[in-house]
């Protein structure tokens, strides 16, 4: 059969071999997923480093400012189900050129704000709205379309860009805000998001099918489905599906707690937890970026783990060391980087987002096909969890005089997540692996 290079759908009738091997194609989409969300991860590096710097100029109290980030986090992940309905209406690369465009107007509107609820409208809900729209979302339906064999390590990889981005511009951007102020660094986001778009608009393919190519690791070629409308009614129907079945409550509860003791608790207030107790904003913020660089390993290490050991307990073992880490994360907070601050710091890194290539294999296992929106609706209880504990954290600092409590209470949560995640039984489409 010759094969055509067209966004139409191919007529190649499912369960036949016909169609070339999609390696080169189905890397290549993987290698403009990871470029395009590292160039988007400046948004999310920004938030712990505004704290301090709006609280100064504008006197705002930390929990005005965490309740702006928590409207961010809160929209990064209702949105993220709507978006991958709508990567199925209107294919991966306009939803994201749009959402990455969106980001854009956001952070550079904040340069011009003066009050606090502009705040929560440009970064909080634009900023939010957009982010939302590519987010995780993105890489499994990216990952879903273009691979069939080792979609573990994939979703691993592109799971790491984030952190990888978070490796790129934490350094630059603390950097800019204490030599230059913080509306500069808001403004290279802006530039950011906005130089990725037409990397994603020439570079990337919506379906193995437009350019006439199987996806990986696939025996039979797979013609792209037409568009899929009433994006989303879909997706609130795929929630009320999966809302009947218990897997989908104890994955939305673990991935909670995973994103309050992440996006939440760490990456919007290490660094002005840091730096009460004396540690220069730069230094807090590069060891943020310490824990990008390990995230990267961990995470890739996550999804090679997720090809070859049962899902369910790997998240039990990745919150389980979690919580200790935290716990203990008070007692090792000091002026300056000592060793037992280098060892949380690596640690945490390697199980900070560990738990997403094993989240994914057990929404794919419980829900096949509908798995991309299910794991949006997972996502958004991850960022639910996150935006809870980011205004909480900052009211905590204001009530209390310092982030301890949160720590503790954090690290419990983590515990009951690793017990949450061990009873989740095996999907149909493990056992059919298994089988």
């Amino acid at each position: 059969m010759t094969t055509t290079q067209t966004s139409e759908p191919l007529d190649t009738p499912t369960g036949t071999t016909a169609g070339r091997p999609g390696s080169r194609w189905a890397w290549a989409a993987a290698a403009v997923t990871f470029v395009t969300i590292i160039g988007a991860a400046a948004f999310a590096s920004l938030p712990g480093l505004l704290i301090e710097p709006l609280h100064t100029e504008f006197h705002w109290s930390r929990g005005t400012i965490g309740f702006a980030v928590s409207v961010n986090l809160a929209l990064y992940g209702l949105t993220a189900p709507f978006a991958a309905a709508l990567m199925d209406r209107f294919g991966i690369r306009k939803v994201v050129a749009v959402a990455l465009t969106v980001i854009a107007l956001g952070s550079l509107l904040t340069v011009w704000m003066t009050a606090a609820w502009q705040l929560v409208l440009f970064w909080g809900v634009l900023v939010g709205l957009g982010s939302g729209s590519m987010a995780l979302a993105f890489a499994a339906t990216v990952t879903n379309r273009w691979f069939v064999a080792r979609r573990g390590l994939v979703t691993g990889i592109l799971t790491a860009a984030g952190a990888s981005g978070q490796l790129v511009f934490l350094p630059l951007l603390s950097w800019i805000v204490e030599k230059h102020d913080w509306r500069p660094a808001a403004v290279t986001v802006a530039l950011s998001a906005l130089a990725v778009v037409p990397f994603v608009w020439l570079l990337l393919r919506d379906h193995p099918a437009d350019v006439g190519v199987r996806p990986y690791g696939a025996e039979a070629f797979v013609p792209k489905p037409a568009p899929v409308t009433g994006a989303a009614r879909r997706a609130v129907t795929v929630l009320l599906k999966a809302a009947r079945t218990g897997p989908f409550w104890l994955l939305a509860g673990t991935f909670a707690i995973c994103g309050a003791s992440t996006n939440g608790l760490v990456k919007t207030h290490f660094v002005p937890a840091a730096h009460d107790h004396g540690m220069p904003v730069t230094a807090a913020a590069s060891l943020l970026a310490v824990i990008g660089v390990f995230d990267v390993a961990g995470t890739i290490a996550s999804g090679w783990f997720t090809d070859r050991f049962e899902a369910r307990r790997l998240l039990g073992v990745y919150y389980a060391l979690r919580g200790v880490s935290l716990i203990f994360l008070p007692m090792l907070l000091a002026p300056s980087v000592h060793p037992p601050m280098l060892f949380f710091i690596v640690f945490y890194g390697l199980d900070w987002v560990a738990t997403v290539p094993p989240t994914i294999a057990l929404c794919r296992e419980h829900y096949g096909e509908d798995s991309a929106i299910v794991f949006g609706w997972v996502l958004a209880s991850h960022q639910v969890g996150a935006a809870v504990v980011a205004f909480l954290g900052g009211v905590a600092r204001d009530v209390f005089g310092s982030y301890d409590v949160v720590w503790y209470a954090s690290g419990g949560l983590c515990a009951a997540a690793a017990l949450m995640a061990l009873v989740i039984r095996r999907g149909a489409g493990a056992r059919v692996a298994a089988a």
